[in-house]
């Protein structure tokens, strides 16, 4: 014989289970340290600089100097 299931205690089970996974998402997303944090910025900042230090000029194709 099947056992008896309450429809309400799954739903909310597995709401609470979607709801954990989302904050430890989250968890992951923002609880970095500052340290780390900065050390991202830096380097996001040297590969945008590096990446615009290859830009040529549509005239004449030379590397554009700042």
């Amino acid at each position: 014989m099947a056992d008896i299931v309450n429809l309400n205690t799954l739903r909310k089970a597995k709401a609470r289970a979607e709801k954990e996974q989302k904050a430890k998402d989250n968890r992951f997303k923002f609880g970095r340290p500052k340290v780390l944090k900065d050390i991202e910025k830096a380097n996001k900042a040297l590969e945008s600089k590096r990446f615009e230090a290859h830009h040529l000029d549509p005239v004449t194709l030379k590397p554009i100097k700042d």
